[in-house]
């Protein structure tokens, strides 16, 4: 038969699903891969069911009079971009729950049950599990449950090895117990900061642009001169502390006029959300220690300081509001919460604006 002619009479061979890239027995053993990581979530009050049905089921606590459920939704942002590079997943997952739950505690929510979405070019029964090894520590950590989830395969938009996830949380919160900061913050409040020892979550891109495009640095080397075996991908890697339960704590212990998660936007996005529109944030630079990432960022990229303030969150994760007659107590909490809290600025008179100084 000559080059290139075909054969009318044979038939063309029949496609399947797994031909065209998605692989549903892959599929089905990452979630057997899971099983147990997902149960490990699910020995707190109100897990109905288990994952492999329709729906995620979870029962109301008992003992609220009028409970209010609070959502939140994130991804991880273009860090997803440094576990591809290094083939390290085994944290962002950790990152994906503190992005959700983190958000639910500025209401006075208590974080009850996450779901994930996995967006992937090829199942990968270890990749997923991986992924979701991270996710279960975090749910740990923030004494939440997995009730469910999504795997997808989109051969054709990604590329094998290639991954972004989404997380979705709900919690609850009495309807008077509320955090309120625009109604209750007000000049004379002191800023109380919770530490946060890397990226967490946001900037990844400038961040990325600036070390790795820009400065040319490998990720298997020293994330800055003289970190000795710390690599920049550890630093990158770094996973972001979850503080829901410190909050949560600090609300049981202590009067708060606000809680804000400092996340994209850095502080001058993310403080005025949750303040009055008469009271300026004023915030002393000195109070607290910037990590040693913001400033390799900032000389590789030749980034000025207003950039920097409203791409990351120099080294803030979480801000409380207090009065000042709780200030003590609110330390004391917080730092029996494993975190080394520390006044930061206070509240003044103004329009709903943040004053670094």
């Amino acid at each position: 038969m000559p080059e290139g002619s075909e054969d009318k009479d044979v038939p063309p061979r029949r496609l399947t699903y797994a031909a065209a890239g998605v692989d549903i027995d892959a599929a089905d053993r990452a979630v057997d891969a899971m099983r147990d990581l997902v149960a490990s979530t699910a020995d707190r009050p109100g897990v109905l069911g288990s994952i492999g049905g329709f729906g995620g089921m979870f029962e109301v606590p008992e003992g609220y009079k009028r409970p209010v459920l609070v959502s939140s939704t994130d991804g991880v942002g273009t860090k997803m971009a440094v576990a591809m590079a290094t083939g390290r997943f085994d944290t962002v997952g950790i990152d994906l729950v503190a992005m959700c739950v983190d958000d639910l505690v500025c209401c006075g929510a208590r974080p009850l049950f996450f779901l994930d979405y996995q967006l992937l070019g090829r199942v990968d029964p270890a990749q997923v599990r991986s992924l979701m090894t991270g996710i279960a520590e975090g749910c740990r950590l923030a004494g939440c449950a997995i009730v469910g989830g999504e795997l997808a395969e989109h051969p054709g938009l990604l590329a094998p090895g290639e991954v972004d996830i989404a997380g979705f949380a709900v919690g609850i919160v009495e309807r008077q117990e509320i955090v309120d900061g625009p109604a209750r913050t007000r000049a004379g409040d002191v800023l109380v900061g919770l530490p946060s020892p890397g990226l967490r979550s946001n900037g990844y891109s400038l961040a990325r642009r600036a070390l790795l495009e820009r400065d040319g640095r490998p990720l298997d080397g020293p994330a800055w001169e003289g970190a000795g075996t710390w690599s920049l991908a550890d630093e990158l890697l770094r996973p972001s502390v979850i503080y829901a339960p410190a909050i949560l704590a600090l609300l049981d212990a202590a009067e708060v006029h606000a809680v804000a998660h400092i996340t994209g936007g850095g502080l001058p996005g993310n403080l005025p959300r949750v303040l009055a529109s008469d009271v300026d944030a004023r915030l002393e630079r000195d109070r607290w220690v910037t990590p040693r990432i913001f400033a390799e960022v900032q000389k590789a990229g030749g980034v000025d300081d207003a950039e920097m303030e409203r791409v990351f969150n120099l080294g803030l994760g979480m801000i409380a509001a207090v009065p000042e007659a709780g200030v003590e107590a609110a330390l004391s909490t917080l730092r029996q919460s494993g975190h080394d809290a520390v006044v930061v600025g206070r509240l003044v008179p103004g329009a709903c604006r943040v004053q670094l100084v």
